[in-house]
C-alpha cells in the first residue's frame, strides 16, 4: 500500500518537479499506518496534526518529549530529577542491561519526566510518563520520580499535572515496584492538605497499579480519546468472571459515561483545556467557588 502511494504521487503530473521531489522525500520509513481506520500515512503530516490520525482522529502515543513541546510553554520547561537512575533491587536477571539498552535505544533514563514549566505563562509542575521505555512501567525511580515532583509543587505552592500512560507495576521490581503505589498516594494526600490542585491526565494505555493509585486520584480527571484505562485487561476480566463485557468497557468514552472520569479532551485542545483549568482554580483548588 505505501508503494502504492508513492508510485501515485509520482504518476501525478511528470511535468511538475515539485510534485516528483516531494514524492521522492516520502521514503518508506517516513510512513505509518493507522491501527484504526488502516490508512497509511505520511509521518510529518500526522506529526503537525499533534500525531492524531487527520482521516479516523484516533490518537497515536506519544513521547514524553513530544508531549512537552505540545503542552508547555517553549523554551519554559526546567527538568528535575535527572539524577535518579534506575538500579536492581532484586537482583532481576538481565534487568539492567535491558535499561541500559532501553536508555541507548529511547535517549531517555526513565518511564517519567518530570519539571517545572508555564502553560500560556500559567507556573505548574508536571510529570509525563513515557510509554516508550518498558511500557511506561512503575518502578521505584518512576515512582520516587514522581513523588519528588508533588513535593516541588507543595514547596512552590504550585499545580501538579500527571500525564499517565502505563502497563502497571515493573515485575523486574516486585514488591518495591508496588510500594511506589502507597508512597505517590501519601504524596498526593499532603498536596490536597495544601490545598493545591491536581490534574490527572488519562491516555493509552492507564492501567494496572498505576490506575489503581495516582492516575485516579486527580481532583480533576482528564482522559483522550478512545484511552484505554483499567486496572486488569479486558481479556483478563472476562476470563475470570466468565461474563462478556459491554462495548466499549475500560475506554474513557465508558468511563465518562459511568463517571469515572471529568472530560475527554482532543489532543489539540488539551493545553487550552489545561490553561483554563488553571486560571479558574489559580491560588487554589477552592477558588473555582468564588
Amino acid at each position: 500500500m505505501v508503494i502504492d502511494k508513492i508510485k501515485k504521487l509520482n504518476e501525478t503530473d511528470s511535468n511538475s518537479n515539485e510534485k516528483n521531489e516531494k514524492a521522492s522525500e516520502m521514503l518508506i520509513g517516513k510512513w505509518v499506518k493507522c491501527d484504526s481506520c488502516k490508512e497509511i500515512l505520511y509521518k510529518e503530516d500526522v506529526h503537525k496534526n499533534y500525531s492524531v490520525c487527520p482521516n479516523c482522529g484516533k490518537h497515536f502515543r506519544l513521547s514524553a518529549r513530544r508531549r512537552l513541546e505540545q503542552i508547555i510553554d517553549e523554551g519554559t520547561f526546567v527538568e528535575t530529577n535527572k539524577d535518579l537512575h534506575t538500579t536492581d533491587p532484586l537482583n532481576f536477571d538481565g534487568y539492567l542491561k535491558k535499561i541500559e539498552l532501553l536508555q541507548e535505544k529511547t535517549k531517555i533514563d526513565e518511564a517519567v519526566k518530570t519539571g517545572f514549566g508555564k502553560i500560556n505563562g500559567e507556573d505548574v509542575v508536571i510529570a509525563i510518563m513515557d510509554g516508550n521505555f518498558l511500557m511506561g512501567s512503575m518502578g521505584c525511580v518512576v515512582g520516587e520520580k514522581i513523588t519528588k515532583a508533588i513535593e516541588d509543587a507543595i514547596s512552590k505552592k504550585l499545580p501538579f499535572i500527571m500525564f499517565c500512560v502505563s502497563g502497571g507495576a515493573r515485575m523486574q521490581e516486585g514488591i518495591i515496584s508496588l510500594m511506589q503505589m502507597a508512597k505517590t498516594s501519601a504524596a498526593l494526600a499532603k498536596l490536597d492538605d495544601a490545598g493545591l490542585l491536581y490534574i490527572s491526565v488519562l491516555t493509552d494505555p492507564t492501567t494496572g497499579g498505576v490506575t489503581a493509585s495516582f492516575a485516579m486520584l486527580g481532583d480533576i480527571i482528564l482522559a483522550e480519546p478512545d484511552a484505554l484505562i483499567g486496572f486488569a485487561g479486558p481479556r483478563v476480566i472476562e476470563q475470570t468472571i466468565r461474563q462478556k463485557l459491554p462495548e466499549g468497557f475500560q475506554r474513557s468514552e465508558f468511563l465518562l459515561e459511568h463517571g469515572f472520569i471529568d472530560k475527554i479532551v482532543d489532543r489539540k485542545n488539551m493545553k487550552e483545556t489545561l490553561y483554563q483549568i488553571l486560571k479558574l482554580h489559580k491560588g487554589g483548588k477552592n477558588n473555582g467557588k468564588n
